[in-house]
């Protein structure tokens, strides 16, 4: 954490093109939620489809904002405050953030992909911390207003910065890479995810390569190699004039290449080559998706010309982020039961990564796995079938117990041998009873969902040991 100032009134003032009475004043921080605001933050008032920002600035003022940035001066915002006026304030807050971007002499990282986006992020963040004052997107800050956000709170003198970027539709990701004009652009893979929004699995892999256009001259690409859709990415980097474009994986070819590596159900010991130098290390979070996904982190800190042994040794104490993968031990009647959330998101190849995990942990005395599963949203007319496709992966994860939840988890349910016992409810707490009263000592329980899902409401409940109200966080897109 940087002990700059990171605003001053008439920083902002310049960099939004707004009008203020005073200049006077300075901000350590941009906040767009009243609710999460801290003392002498600058409060944004964005326009959104539901709240307006507006309706919050006294209200962020009263909390402790140093200013506020608005479009039209609320009548409940007193006289006398820091308030600085401009046409439109989303604008504002762009401006805002490629002003903090063009003021810093970092080496900057921008990633994407349909999924891995986030702990990618994470582990970025995890290793170049210890090397440099370094910046990230906190959560899944990755859209049209959290990546100007995430700009917009980068201290002045970072040494490194990390911003996640993320698409729902076509045209989303390219002005957000053009703000970010990162150095680095890895995308970590591309799956079936969105489909409601695309013709098909190339449109999203086209999507995504527009990252390339923020680049900067001499910029790096990083892209799976092992995915179908790397090639595309490759031809569309170079049309697009990039030179310096690498690989991960496990082929030959791979600049990143994976040369060995072991799975336990904690952690995973790896060996990967990059550029001839052999590097041996513990990855410390469980699964083959994660070993994929430290591929292209490892080729990013390499691209950002920080220390790869020093990078490869942080690995091993690198911990699993809530929602994606973070384990609980919760105490019950007779022992414990284990956790596992992954109750942020989901996508179907997010899934049977999940239930890969699963099947590497393995219940103690007479536990049982149990998978708790929540619609893949926004897959379009193949919603159903991608659901039912889903048992062979529950199936080879020896599930004991298989609880769902949502309309299109009814088709995986409907799909189960009647070797397997299931429990199907249209919404998430309603399974909340149920699985209190099952839940027992020694039981390994998978909550994984998209986030409309609402997979939270009965992990809670679990972790909790009673029943909890409905609740749903908001995110940002994959």
């Amino acid at each position: 954490m940087s002990d700059m100032v990171l605003w001053t009134g008439e920083e902002i003032v310049a960099a939004v093109s707004g009008k203020a009475d005073s200049l006077n004043w300075t901000a350590n921080g941009v906040s767009i939620d009243s609710r999460s605001l801290e003392h002498e933050d600058l409060f944004v008032a964005i326009v959104g489809p539901v709240h307006d920002g507006h309706e919050y600035a006294a209200a962020a003022l009263e909390k402790g904002a140093s200013a506020v940035l608005v479009s039209h001066i609320p009548d409940d915002v007193p006289d006398g405050v820091n308030v600085v006026l401009v046409d439109d304030t989303l604008k504002a807050l762009e401006a805002l953030g490629m002003a903090a971007r063009a003021r810093v002499n970092a080496q900057i990282v921008a990633v994407t992909g349909s999924v891995g986006k986030t702990g990618t992020k994470e582990s970025l963040l995890h290793i170049l911390a210890a090397q440099g004052k370094t910046h990230a997107s906190i959560g899944s800050f990755n859209n049209h207003w959290g990546v100007p956000l995430s700009l917009s709170r980068m201290p002045r003198d970072t040494e490194f910065a990390i911003f996640e970027l993320g698409m729902n539709h076509p045209g989303e990701l390219g002005p957000l890479s053009r703000m970010v004009r990162p150095h680095v652009a890895l995308i970590t893979t591309i799956e079936a995810v969105h489909l409601e929004f695309f013709d098909d699995v190339e449109a999203i892999a086209r999507a995504k390569a527009e990252i390339f256009e923020g680049l900067t001259q001499s910029g790096s690409v990083i892209l799976n190699g092992d995915n179908i859709y790397g090639g595309l990415l490759k031809s569309i980097a170079a049309n697009t004039g990039i030179s310096r474009i690498l690989t991960f994986g496990e082929k030959s070819e791979a600049d990143i290449k994976l040369t060995d590596f072991t799975l336990y159900p904690d952690y995973s010991d790896m060996a990967v080559t990059i550029a001839s130098h052999d590097v041996f290390f513990r990855l410390g979070v469980p699964g083959r998706h994660s070993v994929n996904n430290i591929l292209g982190v490892l080729g990013a800190i390499s691209e950002l010309g920080a220390n790869i042994e020093q990078a490869a040794a942080s690995l091993a104490d690198i911990k699993s982020p809530k929602g994606r993968g973070a384990r609980h031990m919760v105490p019950c009647p007779g022992g414990s039961y284990m956790i596992i959330d992954d109750s942020y998101n989901a996508s179907p190849a997010s899934m049977r990564a999940s239930l890969k995990v699963l099947a590497g942990v393995f219940p103690d005395g007479k536990g049982r796995r149990i998978a708790v599963l929540g619609d893949m949203l926004e897959l379009g007319d193949k919603s159903p079938d991608i659901h039912q496709s889903l048992k062979e992966d529950v199936c080879s994860a020896d599930v004991d117990l298989l609880y769902a939840c949502g309309p299109n988890m009814a088709q995986l349910v409907k799909a189960m041998p009647s070797t397997v016992p299931t429990h199907h409810e249209v919404s998430s707490d309603y399974l909340v009873k149920p699985l209190l009263s099952e839940v027992g000592p020694g039981d390994v329980i998978l909550f994984k969902g998209s986030l409309g899902s609402k997979m939270r409401i009965p992990l809670d409940a679990l972790l909790a040991r009673k029943p909890v109200g409905q609740s749903g966080d908001q995110g940002g897109a994959n």
